[in-house]
């Protein structure tokens, strides 16, 4: 496992802009000028859509190039550049709310590389509009809210939510396994910071009992798809997508055991390279350093 950042003295910088020389010499010119070393630099050129795409790490060895005066000092580089941009302190934990209902192997998983600090994250809640993970959250030493949602308590439900994602100042909302749907307006507020994750069978097998359905087709890939939510249903930007290989001899059963370990690794790489600054949005599309 990699060491953790220093606070105050390793930052991320991701930015993303029209394609033009020079862009490489303006980025390295001002780490250079604020006595920043490079530890890890990634760089992608979209030449179909003419934009360019970075991420670097740094650390920075003056005592007085706090977050605060770097991003004042990048400020001018981005201007003239036309850079859309955001520069972190590396070590600082992603605010997660993590949301469930009655499928736990995503949320356990979260939970457990939390604690052995494979995730830089925080987990102020765990949401579930139903009881069955009140225990393991108590054993974690998490709050768990009970927002229960019905058709006619939804839209207070939601309203609950957002609520909490403000007074806990959460930035990022995982939804591991939450059968429910979020409204537009919902999924509009949290765009960009919200990841869900389901079944890879989509759109062909849609309902309550989709490894059945693939059971009696007879699939040979079982799969798992984490991508951010938006108000198009499971069709959000992917980050991230895996697939097993499985045969005839697994009944439906041992395909769900199947689909839930895989389904818990693919999210638990969303969330991680989400909280490490590692993706970004290219329209319908992700550019991720991983």
């Amino acid at each position: 496992m990699s060491p953790r950042p220093q606070p105050g003295r390793e930052f991320v910088l991701t930015l993303s802009c029209p394609d033009s020389a020079g862009l490489v010499h303006a980025v390295s010119g001002f780490l250079v000028r604020n006595s920043g070393n490079i530890l890890e630099s990634q760089q992608f050129d979209d030449r179909l859509q003419g934009r360019f795409f970075m991420r670097v790490h740094f650390d920075v060895s003056d005592p007085n190039a706090d977050l605060e005066t770097l991003r004042y000092r990048f400020g001018p580089v981005a201007e003239a550049y036309r850079i859309s941009w955001k520069l972190w302190d590396a070590s600082t934990p992603t605010r997660t709310l993590i949301m469930v209902s009655k499928f736990g192997h995503c949320l356990n998983d979260l939970l457990f590389r939390r604690r052995t600090g494979a995730l830089n994250i925080e987990i102020p809640a765990i949401v579930s509009n139903h009881r069955d993970f009140e225990g393991l959250a108590e054993t974690y030493g998490i709050p768990f809210h009970h927002i229960p949602v019905t058709r006619e308590t939804k839209p207070e439900a939601e309203a609950r939510l957002l609520e909490l994602v403000g007074e806990l100042d959460v930035d990022l909302v995982v939804l591991a396994r939450y059968m429910q749907v979020l409204s537009d307006d919902l999924c509009k507020q949290l765009e960009g910071r919200a990841i869900n994750i389901h079944h890879s069978f989509l759109p062909s097998f849609k309902g309550a009992r989709p490894y059945v359905q693939a059971y009696d087709r007879g699939v040979k890939l079982v799969g798992a798809t984490a991508h951010y939510v938006t108000s198009d249903l499971d069709e959000g930007q992917i980050i991230e997508q895996d697939v097993v290989r499985v045969d005839h001899s697994l009944d439906p059963g041992e395909l769900v055991t199947v689909g839930r370990d895989v389904e818990a690794q693919v999210l638990a790489h969303a969330v991680k390279w989400h909280s490490e600054s590692r993706v970004m949005v290219d329209g319908n599309r992700t550019v991720v350093f991983r």
